[in-house]
């Protein structure tokens, strides 16, 4: 995808010990370091949020970080190299940089790799992860002093149960994780993790602070929802996405990945719509699992000291442009949602300026008063909530060798695809059309828009020494 570059990763990695805090805690002014608590769920897209907007969902505790929070409504992931977007993705939100700086090994396996906990674990942080990781072990290893309820994988697999009997483990300070330790759960995924980080709250008895790492792997599929929450949804009662497709129009170059083969093409709407029901039902069941962890915290008399950031790892199409998948660049695959609640920050309040995954680490350092390490791709998302900063002026985003795009914080997408032999492009104005229909590439009126777009987009991939710029279709 990317030609790799030599970046000194792990010079970097070294530096961490060395950094130390200046100064106090850039909004909160408390008088100990503030605590961070991320939750992170797998495949919501952003508009999955009752108090965001979607009326037929239930989200209340989503919802409830909303009312006491900033909503980042235009939060973006940067796109994938492989078709398990989920990998690239969380790196890039542990790591604060684009994958085309980081290593392959970190994004499955093999090597260590700075994080945001690594980090905060050398400034003096406890820092605990439960659930999934989709990343090296080595940088579990050094991310982290403790755990449980540890899912080392991408999903939870049908044929082994999927979410009703998750395969987990304890924390191996070793960090080996021999597959005999592993154990199978015997309810749903969301309540081990949600378990598990209740009683580390219950358990944390001491003034140091602390960085929970909580990695949900609902709604992923397999669509299983417990039937206290499948049954809150009629799918009759559900309508279809306003761009509901029952193809894509032409082959992205990834029509044949397993997302995509989860339903027939061409997709009937029944069926579309069932998979939504069962979509939301997941994401309720993810929630109210949240519930749970924010009483904990609130019962542990720590909210008041705490950051909290919710994010997701990627969109999902559920049926949208003709797609299932996440393997695309249209908003609903590469958009999420980012709220950030916390002392001293603004409640019930929007932002919708341009932010990605990457811009979390140096937001999480400028809230706790810790210098930003060098080298992050990311932005601190504080100067947007002051209203300092609008924000960034463009975002890319790429999917394998096939599809690149430019968004702009003034509302236009260019699309690009190079696929089997054709080349084609997509010109979208979201201002107008927010659910990509209407492809206003190759139109007469919209020739200069399109021409700056493709030159931004270039003169980024060439920036970046991206092969896609000089490749030739097919």
């Amino acid at each position: 995808m990317f030609k790799k570059q030599r970046a000194g990763n792990f010079l970097l990695f070294a530096l961490f010990a060395g950094l130390s805090v200046v100064g106090k805690p850039v909004l909160a002014q408390q008088a100990a370091k503030p605590n961070i608590l991320v939750i992170v769920t797998d495949d919501q897209r952003f508009n999955t949020i009752h108090a965001l907007g979607n009326r037929y969902i239930q989200t209340p505790n989503m919802d409830r970080l909303k009312r006491r929070g900033v909503a980042f409504t235009r939060a973006h992931i940067l796109g994938a190299n492989s078709g398990a977007v989920c990998a690239p993705s969380r790196a890039m939100l542990l790591s604060g940089k684009p994958y085309y700086q980081l290593p392959e090994c970190f994004m499955n396996a093999g090597c260590d790799y700075p994080t945001f906990p690594a980090y905060f674990r050398s400034q003096g942080y406890e820092t605990f992860e439960t659930g999934k990781w989709h990343n090296s072990r080595e940088a579990f290893k050094s991310s982290f002093t403790t755990a449980d309820n540890i899912f080392l994988g991408g999903m939870h697999q049908e044929q082994t149960g999927g979410h009703n009997t998750p395969r987990l483990y304890h924390f191996d300070s070793s960090g080996k994780y021999p597959a005999a330790s592993q154990f199978t759960g015997d309810h749903f995924s969301s309540e081990y993790y949600a378990e598990a980080a209740v009683k580390y709250l219950e358990q944390k008895k001491d003034a140091s602070p602390f960085l929970m790492y909580v990695a949900f792997t609902a709604p992923h599929d397999p669509r299983t929802p417990p039937a206290e929450f499948a049954k809150r949804y009629d799918s009759a009662r559900i309508p279809l996405p306003l761009n509901y497709l029952p193809e894509h129009p032409f082959d992205n170059g990834e029509m044949e990945v397993r997302d995509e083969k989860l339903l027939p093409s061409p997709r009937d709407t029944n069926l579309v719509k069932k998979e939504i029901a069962s979509y939301y039902a997941m994401i309720t069941e993810v929630d109210d699992c949240i519930g749970k962890v924010l009483d904990a915290l609130e019962k542990s008399g720590k909210a008041n000291n705490t950051l909290i950031v919710f994010t997701a790892d990627n969109g999902l199409a559920v049926g949208q442009h003709g797609l299932l998948g996440k393997q695309n660049l249209y908003d609903h695959s590469m958009r999420v949602p980012l709220i950030i609640s916390g002392p001293g920050l603004p409640a019930d309040t929007r932002r919708n300026a341009l932010c990605t995954l990457t811009d979390i680490f140096p937001t999480l350092c400028e809230y706790a008063g810790l210098k930003t390490p060098e080298g992050l791709e990311g932005q601190s998302l504080l100067p947007v909530v002051k209203k300092t900063s609008s924000g960034r002026s463009e975002i890319y985003t790429a999917y394998k060798d096939v599809q690149r795009a430019v968004r702009t914080a003034d509302n236009w997408k260019l699309i690009w695809y190079k696929v089997k032999g054709r080349e084609t492009k997509q010109l979208f104005n979201l201002e107008n059309d927010p659910a990509e229909m209407h492809n206003l590439s190759g139109k007469s009126a919209f020739f200069t828009r399109e021409r700056q777009l493709s030159e931004l987009l270039e003169k980024h991939m060439k920036e970046v020494n991206d092969s896609f710029v000089t490749k030739q279709p097919g």
